[in-house]
């Protein structure tokens, strides 16, 4: 059985990300995931911020145009440092550099997110920043921390729900769950506009 919200509409991920659905379970409402397909290949000239914000939307519309009745969650981020977007390593030596580079400086995350209704059109599109005050990491520091959490699938090289704490000095921002994958304080601002209750 497809699960619905209490208005019958259904409640969409438009993700297969683990990260984004565990912290979508945090306001237990019920929901599903479906996988976007989005090409996310920045456009020529494309800043950081519009960046997001287009593949929140374009991940957010393609999957209410499969699904009807549907309320649409899309979302993106990446890492900004030094006016160069930092990827997903995917690799121990590229996630090495990745925090060497980091360590003793700060780094912006911009997490977009849309929330698209598949039967009006209507949609809400916010890019939450969150600053991240990097420790300074001694090489060896660093070297464990890859080898204990292993964050090869994580924009910037860390797991700041686990070890990846450890990382910092301090955060600036409005919402932690942000740094995550999804600004769950703007999501239920954004779910109560259309009369989606998380209370």
């Amino acid at each position: 059985m497809i699960p619905s919200l209490s208005d019958g509409r259904r409640l969409v991920l438009a993700s297969t990300s683990p990260y984004r659905r565990q912290l979508l379970e945090r306001l237990a409402l019920p929901f599903e995931c479906a996988r976007p397909g989005v090409d996310e290949t920045p456009l020529p000239g494309e800043a950081p911020r519009e960046l997001v914000a287009r593949l929140a939307l374009a991940k957010a519309s393609v999957v209410a145009q499969r699904m009807p009745h549907a309320l649409v969650i899309g979302s993106d981020q990446i890492a900004v440092l030094d006016d160069a977007v930092i990827g997903k390593p995917g690799t121990h030596a590229a996630a090495r550099e990745q925090l060497q580079r980091a360590s003793g400086r700060s780094v912006e995350f911009l997490t977009s997110l849309c929330l698209f209704d598949a039967d009006s059109g209507n949609t809400q599109l916010e890019v939450v920043s969150l600053r991240v005050h990097f420790r300074a990491l001694l090489p060896q520091q660093i070297e464990r921390y890859l080898q204990r959490e292993q964050p090869y699938d994580c924009a910037g090289s860390f797991k700041s729900e686990g070890l990846g704490i450890a990382l910092f000095e301090r955060l600036e921002g409005d919402d932690p769950n942000a740094l995550i994958g999804l600004p769950l304080i703007a999501l239920t601002t954004m779910l109560e506009a259309e009369g989606v209750s998380v209370l």
